[in-house]
């Protein structure tokens, strides 16, 4: 009976905390440095082009997509039909 006393709480304990939702990858661009005969890095830190783009500047490097991006797409933005009244 004893040992019930201490798995019960455990066994809770580990149910709380292993159902915990998964997040979305917010990072939408990688930056991928060049390093030439090193090798150079990748970076998926960055909401938008523009924030990759101005950290490979100076550096060297391009941005692309993150290919493990699962965020919300992006809304396109639709021409609005003009009423004529």
């Amino acid at each position: 009976m004893r040992p019930l006393r201490y798995i019960l709480p455990a066994l809770a304990t580990l149910a709380a905390f292993g159902s915990a939702p998964s997040h979305a990858d917010p990072y939408r661009w990688c930056a991928q440095y060049g390093g030439g005969d090193l090798g150079g890095g990748r970076n998926c830190g960055f909401v938008t082009l523009e924030q990759c783009r101005a950290t490979v500047s100076g550096m060297g490097g391009t941005c692309e997509l993150n290919q493990f991006y699962t965020g919300p797409e992006p809304q396109s933005r639709k021409p609005r039909k003009r009423q004529r009244g």
